[in-house]
Formats: structure tokens, C-alpha cells, sequence
């Protein structure tokens, strides 16, 4: 008899968080077989937007860059290997809000000018028809205090609570301790063109809080991929020895670091130290 392959779904804001965030995790568990659906909530309207040559799709000009960053997103799922790609209430149903306090987060279309009731109700019959096992968000800071990324926590949560087939849900969280040794890192790389952060600049919370760390080194080159597909927003740097890095529009230099880590919002713990499906009884338990 065949067995239906374990399943993981993300939720995330905007196109490249996903990437930005798991996409490693994205990698490793779609090259073992895993099910991985992406749910995006907006197209990321108000994006900043890094290529001078395409400056004129901004919010403020053309307003066209939700549109271009379907086609970065596409191309960054294949890099990745997700099997299932939604966009929350369907393509352009939300828009991207912005900022905390911009005149983006009153636009009738926003997301967080949106009902958490409506939003939670059209993730939930997502959760229904794709029944996935495990899911994974951002914690209830949404990460940075992004008002998308908070609103994409408070959604999930609900509609993962009113779904008894969900096993686990993860928030995604960076570590501080690796993000600070990925910085000493960036220090030692030659030719980087993006400027160093400043001690603590960079997100990171402390490690009691993480309760799993995927392992995501050799997934490296899928996670470039994607960053690479989402131009307007990454740069990516590649050393003449192999180093790489990234930044986003701030030219703030960021690490690829070895391991994604998570804190297991809701579900069993036992298992889940190294692997989101670990300890889930059938296919995908264990490492």
C-alpha cells in the first residue's frame, strides 16, 4: 500500500522570506522526499528595491513589483523544491503593508488593515485540503516587528489551533550566538562589498529559546539559488574561494550559516531537537 510522504508548510509575509529564513530547510526536507506546500501572504508591494534599472516598479512609481516578484518567487520554489505554492486568499488578495507607521499599512488591500478572522479562515481551509503535519511560521515579533510578519504569526497560530491534524508548529527564529560567529566570519572574507554589522545589529535571539536546529550546510548551494532569484531584494556575494554572503537593500552583510533554528511553538518535543518531523509517528519520524 503507498504511504502519503510527510508534509511541512510554511507560512510566510512576502516573497524571499522564505528563503531568507528556511531555505535550507525548504531544501533539505524536499530532497528527501518531504511534501513542502509555501503559503505567501502578500506579493511585497513595498518592497525596497535594489537594481537601479528596475527602480520604476516601486510602490510610489509604476507600482508593479508584486507582479515581478511572482516571477522571482517562482523561480526561488524551484531553486528550493517546493511541491505547492498558494498565495493567502489568492494571488493579490493581500498587499504589503509596509513598515510599522507608513502610509502603506492604511491602503484598503493591506494586510494588517485585513481581519485576522478572514485571514485565519482562508489558511485554515488551506491546512484542510493540504493536511500538512508540521508547520512553520515566525514568532509572535514577527522575527524584526515586521506588522506583516507579526500578522502572519497571529493567523497561523489560530488557524493551526482549530486543526487537530497538525502535529507541530515551529516559529523560525535566528540564533545569536551563530548569527555573531557568522559576522566574526564575514570578518575575515576578502573583498566584501557589503558594509559589516554592528554588534547586535543583526536579529538574533538567545539559545535557551531555540528547541531545534536543522542542519542545512549542504544546502547551501539551493539557498544561494533562491537568494539569487530574488534579485530586487538580495544581493548575493560570491568570493574567488567560496565565500558567499548576502544583503538585503540596507547593503548590510549577512552570513549563510550551518544550521536554520526553530522553536516549537506547539506539539510533542521529544524528537524534535534536529529534525521537525522527529519522533512523529509515521513516515518522516526520526531523523
Amino acid at each position: 500500500m503507498l504511504t502519503a510522504p510527510p508534509h511541512l508548510l510554511l507560512v510566510h509575509a512576502h516573497p524571499d522570506d522564505e528563503s531568507l529564513c528556511t531555505g535550507g530547510t525548504i531544501a533539505r526536507y524536499a530532497a528527501a522526499g518531504v511534501h513542502v506546500s509555501l503559503v505567501t501572504c502578500t506579493l511585497g508591494e513595498e518592497g525596497e528595491i535594489i537594481p537601479g534599472g528596475l527602480a520604476g516598479l516601486a510602490a510610489d512609481q509604476a507600482d508593479q513589483l508584486g507582479g515581478y516578484r511572482v516571477g522571482e518567487l517562482r523561480a526561488a520554489c524551484a531553486a528550493l523544491g517546493v511541491n505547492e505554492h498558494r498565495y493567502l486568499g489568492g494571488i493579490g488578495r493581500w498587499r504589503d503593508s509596509g513598515m510599522a507607521g507608513t502610509p502603506a499599512n492604511e491602503h484598503p488591500r493591506a494586510f494588517v488593515a485585513g481581519s485576522v478572522e478572514e485571514q485565519a479562515a482562508e489558511l485554515a481551509e488551506l491546512l484542510t485540503e493540504l493536511q500538512p503535519q508540521v508547520v512553520v511560521t515566525y514568532g509572535p515579533d514577527g522575527g524584526y516587528g515586521h506588522p506583516d510578519h507579526i500578522r502572519a504569526h497571529e493567523i497561523t497560530v489560530a488557524a493551526c489551533a482549530a486543526d487537530p491534524d497538525v502535529d507541530r508548529v515551529f516559529y523560525t527564529v535566528p540564533s545569536r550566538t551563530a548569527v555573531d560567529g557568522g559576522v566574526e566570519g564575514l570578518r575575515a572574507m576578502s573583498g566584501l562589498p557589503f558594509r559589516l554589522p554592528s554588534p547586535g545589529e543583526l536579529p538574533g535571539v538567545e539559545d535557551d529559546v531555540i528547541t531545534t536546529r536543522v542542519r542545512v550546510a549542504d544546502q547551501e548551494p539551493a539557498k544561494v539559488r533562491a537568494l539569487l532569484a530574488h534579485a530586487t531584494q538580495v544581493s548575493v556575494w560570491r568570493g574567488e574561494a567560496g565565500e558567499r554572503a548576502y544583503a538585503l537593500s540596507n547593503g548590510i552583510a549577512q552570513p549563510l550559516l550551518d544550521e536554520e533554528c526553530y522553536t516549537l511553538a506547539s506539539g510533542p518535543a521529544e524528537g524534535a531537537e534536529h529534525d521537525l518531523f522527529g519522533g512523529l509517528p509515521g513516515p518522516g519520524g526520526g531523523e
